[in-house]
């Protein structure tokens, strides 16, 4: 039984300085292309603030270790430049260890709270809100010509979460709800998301928050976006191994499947309608 216990000891022990060896390796490759990760970075982020970002992800998932270190940069390079900080508790994005091309590699994707703030930096936003539902609470909602939706929060006992929905109303005075309900929103995900299942994927550790993104992402697609938006949006989901000074215009490395590229036609478009609609329409790859 020493021995037993000994040898688990030493393999405990061999496992760490494996870690430890890829950390470091990741850190060195990071410190070697210090130079254009400076060029790529936007100017309210410093290189050191950016170090400290990555380090603080590392230390969060150390999953994210085992993963491609230009997958890593290139997930943390879209985070810095779309102002989300990923993998902390504001929830604005996260980093999502998965398995591309049989690689383990990094998929960026955003939280509802990014979404929310990159809405409101869009200057068309002045109030988006996603809200849960529960059982004992007032709700109705009407659409048509005359659409309206009416939430009063039960005060006690609410009851279990039976819809989501969103609403945006913009500076011309127009406005616009989506409402999901929570099996909806879970066959949305088993459709759209091959990481769903996955314990790393915020959909397994933080079902609410994704589900109001999910939400907002539908509610989203009716209001009048611009370019830049819609730019910054199509990035969610995404695995880019090349570095630039505008990641928007890196391709996206993340092998899905045929049927899933435009979900509804099935073909390949670029235009920037769709583009969003790609985006706002999926969920989580």
């Amino acid at each position: 039984m020493a021995n037993v216990k000994g040898g688990a000891i030493t393999k405990a022990a061999e496992n760490k300085t494996v870690e430890a060896q890829q950390k470091k390796n990741l850190q060195d490759w990071i410190v070697s292309m210090k130079g254009q990760i400076a060029k790529a970075l936007p100017s309210v982020l410093t290189p050191e603030r950016f170090t400290r970002m990555v380090l603080t992800a590392l230390s969060a998932n150390p999953k994210l270790q085992a993963c491609t270190p230009q997958s890593f940069l290139g997930a943390m390079m879209q985070a810095a430049q779309l102002g989300v900080e990923p993998n902390t508790p504001l929830g604005q994005a996260y980093l999502i260890p998965y398995k591309n091309k049989g690689i383990d590699e990094v998929q960026f994707q955003l939280g509802y709270k990014g979404l929310i703030d990159l809405a409101y930096r869009s200057g068309e936003i002045t109030d988006i809100q996603a809200h849960e539902v529960h059982e004992n609470d007032e709700f109705e909602y009407e659409l048509g010509l005359n659409a309206k939706l009416r939430h009063i929060p039960a005060l006690k006992e609410r009851g279990p979460v039976i819809l989501y929905y969103a609403v945006w109303h913009t500076k011309s005075g127009g406005y616009g709800f989506e409402v999901m309900s929570v099996e909806d929103i879970k066959e949305h995900a088993k459709k759209y998301s091959k990481a769903a299942q996955s314990s790393y994927s915020p959909w397994t550790t933080n079902f609410d928050s994704m589900a109001k993104k999910t939400v907002l992402k539908q509610a989203l697609k009716y209001a009048p976006l611009k370019t830049d938006f819609v730019r910054a949006v199509a990035q969610d989901e995404t695995i880019k191994t090349n570095i630039d000074v505008n990641m928007a215009d890196m391709p996206d490395e993340t092998v899905i499947e045929a049927e899933a590229v435009d979900r509804e036609t099935g073909e390949i478009t670029q235009n920037d309608d769709a583009i969003l609609d790609a985006s706002l329409d999926g969920g989580e790859k």
